[in-house]
């Protein structure tokens, strides 16, 4: 295969008709539903369909598909803006909707009704149903099929000036019955809805069906290349049916692709909704969730996202992605882009015996280790500090390097100590550690070549900052959660723990970074969208699923 040749199929279809014809222009286009929030899966059709164009020279069409307002509303239209906006898109002037061919989708049908192609059904939907067979039995044809031209075009303009009752009829196409692909046997095109459409108000009372409207809309709109997931590989005749028979000016070409699967992960709007109704999740933007929006609160980068959406690449083949892939993504992305602080999760306070009760030492402590520029910050250092619980362990085994009765340990950018004595409540539990430290050990004072093998991170019990701080972790403890007869019984009971931190004293300043690295404790994010000021844990430093990912994929 030649260097400068595109990697993924789309890219090579597309540069191969582009030297057919140098002045064909790509134009895609990104045809959401407004009844939801944006997932992980849409980032990727976003990526593609901006992606292709802008790299042709093209352009990109944000179209929103609102042709179902039973379910459909203007908050999801603008988050799916926000969405597409955040993640570094541009659609231009380039805003439609499907509203905006109504009446080009009414003509459009009654040029088929016209043509003896397409006709009023009443039959009640479990008999269409029926008599639509099976993978292995043909359809027979519905008693309405043959109705004239003159009477279907009677009772269509009669639906659309609202004198039947929803479900009472639709208007299908006329194709073949007997077809071995289920979408060409008669599919509907139009059914009857008295609900207030969001855009158009009370204007229609009928409404076309997706596979006729989004056809058409890309024939309108002289979109190229149609690009959609696999599911659609079936409809593809009866989209090419409606453009040719519609005799549209514009050909589109539908290709389908593999839809992003991420194990451990849920994208079905209908099963988050229900998730929400249930109060399992807190919203659309819960951070465990890989919608856009939840991504983006949990302080997921856009940068990482894209990265993300590179690496896996477009396929023809439907397999998991391992959450581990997506979440080294956002790792190697924030780390070298984060400021280092310390905090401690799960405090455990330590005085220092021989440190003065009054003196407060200020220590420099870098921001980031391996890039200068980015400064350094002065920390608090007092007789009290906190430690991490888990820092410490009272029967500590040989190979255990931090702290432990008698054993001593080097505090980052600080000293040496020594646990001297460990006080416990009345129910045994360890509350205090009393220490010692050695004067002549600080950091790059260059008095003293004492070493020790281990170092863990402190803060200043009096100058410290109490947050609350949300450890998240996956959702699901199952890879394929959609596949769960109960869904909730899949959850990860340890998906969210909310801690009460001691954080550095630098975060009481304004100009504490939005997102930062708790130096062993991971990547977080300040997150202010309920109006109260709470940390986010965004990824931990090490992929602790790893293993367990790949048993269970493999499995």
């Amino acid at each position: 295969m030649p260097e400068n040749l595109p990697k993924d199929f789309i890219r090579q279809i597309i540069h191969q008709d582009s030297l057919g014809d140098p002045s064909c222009m790509t134009v895609t286009r990104f045809p959401p539903e407004p009844n939801g929030y944006l997932h992980l899966g849409h980032a990727k059709s976003i990526c593609l369909n901006f992606g292709v164009a802008a790299e042709n020279n093209g352009i990109t069409f944000l179209r929103f598909d609102d042709t179902n307002p039973t379910k459909e509303d203007e908050i999801f239209v603008e988050s799916i803006k926000r969405d597409v906006t955040w993640l570094g898109f541009d659609w231009g002037k380039k805003l439609t909707h499907a509203s905006d061919y109504f009446d080009r989708f009414y003509l459009a049908a009654v040029s088929l009704i016209e043509k003896d192609l397409a006709y009023v059904d009443e039959s009640e939907p479990e008999e269409i149903k029926r008599l639509r067979g099976t993978l292995t039995k043909p359809g027979v044809n519905s008693p309405y099929r043959d109705r004239s031209v003159e009477e279907n075009l009677t009772i269509f303009e009669q639906m659309r000036d609202g004198e039947f009752a929803d479900g009472k009829m639709i208007l299908r196409a006329k194709i073949d019955m007997a077809s071995p692909n289920m979408n060409l046997r008669d599919p509907a095109i139009y059914r009857i809805r008295h609900h207030q459409h969001q855009r158009t108000g009370d204007n229609w009372c009928i409404y076309p069906m997706y596979d006729f409207a989004h056809a058409l809309s890309d024939a309108f709109e002289g979109i190229t290349y149609s690009l959609c997931t696999l599911e659609f590989e079936d409809h593809r005749p009866l989209y090419d049916w409606f453009i040719r028979q519609v005799e549209t000016k514009h050909r589109p070409r539908q290709i389908e692709f593999s839809r992003l699967n991420l194990a451990y992960s849920l994208t079905s709007k209908r099963k988050l909704n229900d998730l929400i109704e249930k109060g399992v999740v807190e919203g659309w933007d819960d951070p465990r969730l890989v919608t856009i929006a939840g991504m983006k609160r949990r302080g997921y980068p856009p940068a990482a996202i894209l990265d993300f959406c590179q690496r896996i690449g477009v396929t023809k083949k439907d397999n998991i992605i391992e959450m581990g892939v997506l979440e080294n993504c956002v790792r190697e992305n924030l780390g070298n882009t984060s400021e280092r602080r310390m905090g401690v999760l799960k405090p455990l306070k330590i005085t220092i015996s021989n440190y003065d009760k009054d003196q407060v030492e200020y220590l420099e402590a870098q921001n980031h280790p391996n890039f200068p520029d980015l400064g350094t910050r002065q920390m608090p250092f007092c007789r009290e500090l906190y430690i991490e619980r888990s820092d410490f362990l009272e029967d500590a085994p040989r190979k255990f390097f931090r702290l432990k009765p008698g054993g001593e340990v080097r505090l980052r950018y600080a000293y040496i100590i020594r646990c001297d004595e460990v006080i416990k409540n009345s129910s045994g539990e360890v509350i205090e550690l009393i220490c010692s430290f050695d004067p002549d050990t600080k950091s790059g004072s260059g008095k003293s070549d004492k070493k020790v093998k281990g170092t863990i991170h402190w803060v200043s019990a009096q100058h410290s900052v109490t947050s609350k701080v949300h450890l998240y972790d996956r959702l699901f403890k199952i890879p394929n959660p959609a596949s769960s007869d109960n869904i909730e019984l899949s959850i990860n009971p340890q998906s969210l723990e909310i801690v009460q931190a001691e954080l550095e004293a630098s975060f009481a300043e304004e100009s504490t970074p939005k997102v930062f690295q708790l130096e062993r404790n991971g990547y977080f994010c300040i997150d202010n969208t309920d109006g109260k000021k709470r940390f986010n844990r965004i990824v931990t430093l090490r992929d602790s699923w790893a293993k367990i990912e790949k048993q269970a994929l493999n499995s």
